[in-house]
């Protein structure tokens, strides 16, 4: 997505095995529904998260996730996120090989970097 930096930090998402990233996301950045084939566990570092588990965004359902706070993204589980006024970084271990699937296609930001 535009703005969000994606560092590894061990491993590699798109093997086998463990590996940790590190996203770091702009301020008034939305993410929209998605899901992971593995399962990954997530802690807050720094700002305050947005984050929500769900078929599609809903502002309703997002947790506010200030720094030091971890989540889960279990395998197949649809979940959204964002961020306020503040740029936020997050770091995610997980076991890959993974992926990243948006529940609605038309959604998923690579696939409108062309355009």
């Amino acid at each position: 997505m535009a703005g969000i930096q994606t560092v590894v930090l061990k491993g590699d998402p798109d093997r086998a095995g463990v590996y940790t990233i590190m996203l770091r996301v702009p301020a008034h950045t939305k993410i929209a529904a998605h899901s992971h084939r593995d399962d990954r566990v997530a802690t807050v570092i720094s700002g305050t998260w947005h984050f929500g588990y769900g078929n599609k965004f809903d502002e309703a359902q997002l947790k506010s996730l200030p720094a030091g706070s971890f989540y889960t993204e279990p395998p197949g589980q649809p979940h959204f996120a964002e961020t306020g006024d503040e740029p936020v970084t997050v770091q995610i271990t997980g076991f890959g090989p993974s992926s990243t699937d948006y529940v609605d296609p038309a959604q998923d930001p690579r696939k409108h970097k062309a355009e």
